[in-house]
């Protein structure tokens, strides 16, 4: 159940949600999900069904940070296409009603997959999971922007040089202490930037398979959830960030990932393999300058996960094993390097 300081004023949120959204009813009963590092999420149980509700935390935030009216606005938009989202039912601007703006969204009844090896599933079940999330994600990248009227969801162009800038700045707001590979990938990243290829899709930001939610009992995406970071961006962004978890040691509790385990034996795609099929999907050779957008995505993670563990520190952190994720920066930047070096 909520506590401080996400705590929920239950019977004025009803109230307010009973005008705002057609067929809701009272009471609502508000709990609290523990998973999930940024925008505290939360389950409404109420009269008329269940209902779920994404805010931005309390307390003062990084600039661009936490920006649950973009996620309403894309999640809205891919109402139609090919990427599963839930239904979107109301933004609320007005901080007043619990304290900061938030949106609230269908209750999608589905499986999510933390550890990536999959264990409760059998080998052609893994391999269905990883195809239909590779699906799922070529499906994103060939979304006409247009079309779905997102034209000026992000700036076109120089995706990298921008992206860097932005996390760079937002890694320095919240470096707590000095982790010498992140300064060492820091100038190496914009010193080996790939030329502009002209590219652009509309980016998930934080593509990943604990971020989709699958059928009950079939290997199917149903939802593509937290939209926070998403933007008009580069394609390999989101394939190079997901691939990260094929580098993370499968040993690892908090951010679980694919290395050292026997991935054919489980009848999981190698990294090489999940990258050719993603090619073939969106008619493509090959990727050039892999090594820069898998480093780029391990730079971009442990920016991210050094802002979780500042929030902690100052008080405002979502999840009660923030700390914890904020002291990952330190490994993450120092496997980025150890891949540049490989290369």
């Amino acid at each position: 159940m909520s506590e401080s300081p996400h705590a929920l004023d239950e019977p004025r949120l009803a109230a307010y949600l009973k005008s705002a959204i057609p067929g809701f009813r009272g009471p609502l009963r508000a709990e609290k999900f523990t998973v999930g590092q940024s925008n505290p999420t939360y389950l409404l149980h109420a009269a008329s069904g269940n209902y779920v509700l994404r805010r931005k935390p309390p307390g003062e935030l990084l600039k661009s940070a936490h920006a649950v009216d973009r996620e309403y606005r894309v999640m809205a938009a891919l109402r139609d296409t090919e990427v599963p989202v839930a239904a979107v039912y109301h933004l609320c601007e007005d901080a007043s009603i619990i304290g900061s703006m938030f949106f609230v969204m269908e209750y999608k009844a589905g499986r999510v997959f933390w550890n990536p090896a999959l264990p409760e599933l059998d080998r052609a079940a893994r391999s269905a999971v990883y195809d239909d999330m590779n699906r799922v994600l070529a499906a994103l990248h060939s979304v006409d922007i247009a079309a779905v009227g997102l034209t000026d969801y992000g700036r076109p162009g120089n995706y990298y040089e921008r992206q860097f800038s932005r996390w760079a700045q937002q890694y320095r707001a919240s470096e707590t202490v000095t982790i010498a590979a992140m300064n060492q990938l820091m100038e190496w990243l914009p010193a080996h930037m790939p030329p502009d290829d002209g590219r652009v899709a509309l980016a998930h930001g934080d593509y990943r398979l604990d971020n989709l939610i699958f059928h009950a009992s079939e290997p199917r995406v149903i939802a593509v959830v937290d939209w926070e970071l998403s933007t008009l961006g580069h394609p390999f962004a989101d394939l190079a960030y997901q691939c990260m978890q094929w580098h993370l040691p499968g040993s690892g509790e908090l951010l679980p990932g694919l290395g050292g385990i026997d991935r054919a034996a489980l009848g999981i795609p190698s990294d090489a393999e999940y990258v050719a099929t993603y090619c073939d999907r969106m008619g493509l050779d090959e990727i050039p300058h892999w090594a820069f957008y898998l480093a780029f995505s391990f730079f971009r993670f442990a920016a991210i996960v050094q802002g979780v563990g500042k929030r902690a520190l100052d008080g405002n952190a979502s999840n009660p094993r923030a700390v914890e994720v904020g002291k990952l920066a330190r490994p993450l930047a120092e496997m980025a390097m150890a891949i540049i070096e490989d290369d």
